[in-house]
């Protein structure tokens, strides 16, 4: 490993090359007709001209589309996880993408959209810095207002409704067919308002612009899907039976969710709700069983308790575009944060990750990653990223949440701040 090059987060970021320019119109223009994208503009967005900094969440590969749409694509600089990169290094680096590593904190990220912005561009970032498990919002960092208080331009968000369901986070094998789409397209910030502004009242009010639930969008737009396996994936985020209380023990069937354990089963209808086959129906909304498995991990973390036990695991290193398998290890979230440790200690220069509750406001994990090895979870520093693929009894989920509310405990413990919506 210590052979291996690393990812070079110093190189400048490009601007996108003349030759490629019509490249980006052939890809994204076709899926955005296709879904029959409808764009609604607000504040005077429409009439906004570069450099600003563009903020938008992000659901599917069909986010870039609608951006580069709304920008009449002029230049702009993405910024992409590391592991968009594999593969295709050089093609991401010519069309001005930037590298980053997943919630870890990055000054040259800061530098760089500097020079983008200083160039006239528009940078594109995803503050939630993942897709979203449920088709609802995720944790804001608060640094986010710093970083626009800095910058001293104007900021638009956008926001799309429809690509979570059309192409869940749990089930990406196939588009699940929703007939037209919609985005939001807001300058949330003039420059004038970020002077006014203090940063607390900055991150407030993108959070509420930041608000987004496709299930609920879904419902009150009756749009129809008839895709038959509608809960193919959905057990991996409703992971624990409302009615047993058993975790790990759910099952999907088609349009059907069911219990292994106290054998009852929902359906999913045309229109994304839940229903109870018999007795009661706890949750019809999906969001709202996600929520209701986070309060039960709140409380195990408030009783002290919480914990994967400790799971073998298999890890693969991405220092740079490409991944190499390190070994076999062992692996533990509980109390005291994320542990894992390689056992081969010749495989690596690093051996172990370990990192505090405090450290980590929130993780990315993956659902089937590179089907081979199953659920995953990225576990990041500034120099490397280690896929874990635990075994055994666990649940990406369940961790993913976790990790947000160890973090919230540590900051209430500590007497710190806790803004709704903020890390």
């Amino acid at each position: 490993m210590k052979k291996f090059k690393r990812f070079n987060f110093a190189r400048k970021p490009k601007r996108i090359l003349l030759f490629l320019r019509p490249v980006s119109k052939l890809i994204f223009k076709p899926p955005f007709k296709k879904h029959h994208t409808v764009v609604h503009n607000h504040n005077g967005v429409e009439n906004l001209k570069p450099p600003f900094v563009l903020l938008a969440n992000h659901n599917a590969f069909l986010d870039f589309g609608v951006a580069l749409h709304c920008i009449k694509y002029h230049p702009c600089n993405f910024v992409v996880a590391v592991d968009g990169f594999i593969g295709r290094e050089w093609l991401l680096r010519n069309i001005g993408c930037i590298g980053k590593r997943k919630f870890t904190k990055d000054i040259l990220l800061i530098k760089h959209v500097r020079d983008v912005l200083n160039r006239g561009d528009i940078p594109i970032i995803y503050p939630e810095a993942r897709y979203s498990l449920c088709g609802t919002t995720a944790l804001l960092p608060e640094s986010i207002g710093k970083m626009i208080k800095h910058y001293k331009v104007p900021i638009a968000t956008l926001i799309c409704h429809g690509h979570h369901v059309n192409s869940p986070f749990y089930d990406t094998s196939c588009e699940r067919g929703i007939d037209h789409d919609e985005a939001d397209y807001y300058l949330l910030f003039t420059k004038e308002d970020i002077e006014k502004m203090s940063v607390a009242e900055i991150n407030q009010k993108l959070v509420e612009n930041f608000y987004y639930d496709d299930y609920k969008w879904q419902k009150e737009n009756k749009i129809k899907i008839d895709y038959p396996n509608r809960c193919d994936g959905l057990e991996k985020v409703l992971y624990k039976c409302p009615n047993c209380q058993t975790e790990f023990e759910m099952k999907f069937k088609g349009n059907k969710l069911y219990c292994d354990h106290c054998h009852k089963e929902w359906e999913m209808d045309e229109y994304g709700e839940m229903h109870a086959t018999t007795g009661e129906t706890e949750f019809s909304h999906i969001p709202d069983w996600y929520e209701w498995e986070r309060k039960c991990v709140r409380e195990e973390i408030e009783n002290g308790t919480y914990t994967t036990g400790k799971l073998k695991c298999i890890v693969r290193s991405l220092p740079k575009s490409k991944f190499y398998d390190i070994g076999t290890g062992y692996f533990i979230h509980d109390m005291n944060g994320f542990r894992c440790e390689i056992d081969d200690k010749t495989k690596s220069d690093t051996t172990e990750i370990v990192q505090a509750p405090k450290d980590v406001y929130s993780v990315h994990v993956e659902y089937r990653y590179l089907f081979k090895y199953g659920d995953c979870i990225d576990l990041n520093t500034m120099n490397d990223t280690w896929y874990v693929y635990p075994e055994g009894k666990f649940n990406v989920t369940k961790i993913s949440l976790a990790t947000e509310e160890l973090y919230l405990h540590y900051k209430k413990l500590h007497g710190l701040p806790i803004k709704k919506g903020l890390t």
